[in-house]
């Protein structure tokens, strides 16, 4: 290809770099708004300023003064993590025994299970409650994630990863002598590792995030989560706007974190990649 050539593709793609710029620059643009709003009074972001200021260990006095912070971070640290770590020991058990064990009576009850992906988390909110009530689980880490440790999708989302796990080494190591729970260990989750990244990204996610229910079955303040706080942040005749954004920064900075130490595994665990 000639210099010619070169500069003649270039000069088509400029079009593309330039709206790719601008899309970036909409998709950054409330993050950044949401830091230098932490860092100002709130009476600047009232007025829409947009430049950092020097506000910031204000907003955060003010916040830990009048909220339990570090409370509701560990709260909702202990809640996500372990809600990630049983979902995806459930699911994936779950997924891979519809996979490898299927049968036609297996299928439909998978159909079925999809099948509860339509009801919406409002509509069984009311009976959960009164079970919940009833078996003395409010308040406590159980009543939070029970009903989020084992979700449909995430059943889903295994099993049609585990339709690209070689079928040939499960039988072969069950003729090497093998055991059922030897070959998931030791065979299926190591293979699957992208997979499972990608669920824990999601799984955290969702708990990190979690408000209405939280918000029903956590009645005692001292279990309470960073959305639970955020949501009280706001309650009032006034809000504080800039203590309210450094709310919201303590909030998002632990899933920021964890998508981008797993943003690869999670792009290869969503296409379906297996090493």
């Amino acid at each position: 290809m000639t210099k010619k050539n070169k500069s003649a593709i270039q000069r088509r793609l400029i079009p593309t770099y330039i709206f790719l710029i601008i899309v970036s620059f909409i998709s950054v643009f409330p993050l950044y708004w949401m830091i230098s709003a932490a860092t100002n009074t709130s009476t600047d972001v009232s007025r829409g300023r947009i430049i950092p200021g020097s506000y910031f260990m204000e907003n955060f006095k003010n916040l830990t003064a009048q909220q339990p912070l570090w409370r509701a971070l560990g709260n909702s640290f202990f809640y996500a993590i372990l809600t990630t770590v049983i979902c995806l020991l459930i699911c994936s058990i779950a997924g891979y025994g519809f996979e490898v064990y299927h049968d036609k009576a297996k299928d439909r009850l998978f159909s079925v299970l999809l099948l509860a992906m339509m009801v919406p988390q409002v509509a069984t909110m009311v009976p959960l409650f009164k079970m919940f009530s009833k078996a003395g689980l409010l308040n406590t880490a159980v009543g939070f994630i029970l009903p989020i440790i084992s979700t449909p999708f995430m059943i889903m989302m295994f099993r049609q990863n585990a339709r690209s796990f070689p079928i040939d080494i499960i039988e072969a190591a069950r003729i090497d002598g093998l055991s059922e729970v030897r070959i998931f260990l030791q065979m299926f989750i190591p293979t699957m590792k992208s997979t499972y990244a990608a669920a824990a990204v999601i799984t955290f996610m969702n708990a990190w995030n979690s408000y209405l229910w939280p918000k029903v079955i956590m009645t005692d303040n001292k279990a309470m989560t960073m959305p639970m706080l955020i949501a009280n942040l706001i309650t009032g005749y006034v809000t504080d706007y800039g203590m309210l954004m450094c709310g919201v920064l303590f909030c998002s900075i632990p899933t920021m974190v964890v998508f981008f130490v797993l943003q690869k595994q999670f792009a290869e665990g969503i296409t379906g990649a297996v090493k």
